[in-house]
């Protein structure tokens, strides 16, 4: 049982381990609301606020209460904006121990949430995803499989860059599930897929494991592309996926890549990545990066003018990951100095966010092709562009060939920057000039090496 000595005890030794303007601008605003069964209620004034103890200090409160209690609990943190910082004190003093008359009346037992429940995020659903001309094919797809699990897209694969929804699009298949039905949906990072697997080796008791991904009726597998390199935990996937997909259960997978991207994955295991419906998530375009920041100040509670809305949504054109940061930020900044944000304080805050998502490591896209275009005197446009002339064609494969090589974009992410080409093309392009390369043209090799010189000469001015 969790007394007020315990939760006392556990911010004080929280305190200690913070600075302590830290301490003082969050905990400040954290509210002991009560305690069932191990299971930790906090109060927290907004949604902003519960957000960031949801990301910075769930795990410390947590970890701190089980140690001083000596038994384990679980926080959940409820937006409540008239708590009184002291009422947990409150309550200890109202009703003193060594009164035996009137014992308290017990709050009403809530079941406890299984692993597989704590897995999923309640706010990654299809009512808060916002769809795009960049994911609706994606959105629609998984509303289909979450309607109908194992039925016409069986296995399915959403590949894309980082931050661009592939995870909220998996949880909110497992989300509605849980919701509608009966029936029993897993989801798990491809990491957490192999420790277990290794953990159940090490307890000698693999068909543990193999029991709990094997009996289920959806199986959701996040991030894919972690298995490269790992043959032991590959051939279970394998050995999984057959047993799932024969008996005619769901199974998704997401990827940063396309599956022709993986490397040091088995041929039989890529087939299966490839057998069913795969599909690519581009970056937002710039009306729907307006509507996801518009449906993000919604779900937090607050409102910024449209000349800031519109400020972040043409600047920031990465992912959605790099659109919350932006948010979170003027929030803080707005929640914690009491002021409001005009379009000039969003610059200034927003500056080094917007300058870094601009500029992989000082390299970007746009650096590359103005570059090279300059080079051979063409026009960024015709790189770009469809044009098939041989004073284009050149160009064009080795700038696709430096973004592939200078910068972390993926395929489809330099497809989508060269007038929306298939990541395919791109592909083909960067795979031509490796085999230019590898004859050991000479010319080609010269001419790729001055101009990589160039490229970084330029991202350091």
């Amino acid at each position: 049982m969790l007394t007020s000595d315990i939760w006392e005890s556990t911010i004080s030794q929280i305190k200690d381990s913070l600075p302590e303007s830290e301490f003082s601008s969050w905990f400040s605003r954290l509210v002991f609301g009560g305690e069932d069964n191990g299971k930790v209620t906090l109060y927290v004034p907004s949604a902003f606020v519960r957000d960031r103890f949801e990301s910075n200090y769930k795990e410390l409160i947590e970890n701190s209460l089980s140690e001083i209690g000596e038994q384990s609990f679980s926080v959940s943190f409820e937006i409540k904006k008239d708590a009184h910082p002291q009422q947990m004190a409150a309550k200890s003093e109202e009703t003193p121990k060594t009164e035996p008359s009137k014992p308290e009346a017990k709050p009403a037992k809530t079941p406890k949430a299984s692993a597989d429940d704590m897995m999923f995020n309640p706010a990654y659903t299809f009512e808060s995803f916002v769809a795009g001309d960049n994911s609706s094919f994606a959105y629609s797809a998984c509303l289909a499989i979450a309607k109908n699990p194992g039925s016409a897209y069986n296995p399915c694969l959403l590949y894309g860059g980082v931050g661009l929804g592939k995870t909220h699009l998996i949880q909110s298949i497992g989300n509605y599930i849980k919701k509608n039905t009966k029936l029993k949906v897993t989801y798990v990072t491809a990491e957490n897929f192999t420790n277990e697997y290794i953990q159940s080796l090490n307890d000698k008791n693999p068909q543990q494991f193999k029991n709990k991904y094997r009996k289920v009726n959806v199986l959701l597998i996040d991030d894919i592309h972690f298995l490269q390199k790992k043959e032991g935990i590959q051939n279970e996937l394998f050995n999984t996926f057959n047993d799932l997909y024969d008996t005619g259960r769901q199974i998704v997978f997401t990827c940063d890549r396309p599956v022709e991207e993986l490397k040091d994955i088995s041929d039989r295991l890529r087939s299966r990545f490839e057998r069913g419906l795969n599909i690519d998530l581009l970056p937002p375009n710039y009306e729907t990066r307006v509507a996801i920041l518009r449906k993000k100040c919604q779900e937090k509670g607050v409102e910024f003018s449209d000349e800031v809305i519109e400020y972040i949504a043409a600047n920031i054109s990465s992912n959605v990951r790099a659109l919350e940061s932006c948010l979170t930020k003027l929030i803080a900044y707005s929640e914690l100095l009491h002021k409001d944000i005009s379009l000039e304080t969003a610059k200034e805050q927003l500056k080094h966010i917007i300058s870094s998502n601009n500029d992989t490591s000082g390299i970007s896209i746009d650096l590359i092709i103005r570059v090279v275009s300059s080079y051979f005197n063409v026009s960024p446009f015709d790189i770009k562009g469809k044009n098939k002339n041989q004073s284009v064609v050149l160009p064009r494969q080795l700038a696709m060939y430096l973004c592939r090589k200078l910068t972390d974009f993926s395929t489809t992410e330099i497809g989508s920057e060269f007038g929306g080409k298939n990541h395919t093309t791109v592909m083909y392009n960067v795979q031509k000039m490796e085999a230019r390369l590898r004859s050991s043209e000479k010319e080609i090799n010269n001419l790729i090496e001055k101009l990589e010189t160039q490229i970084k000469l330029e991202s350091k001015k």
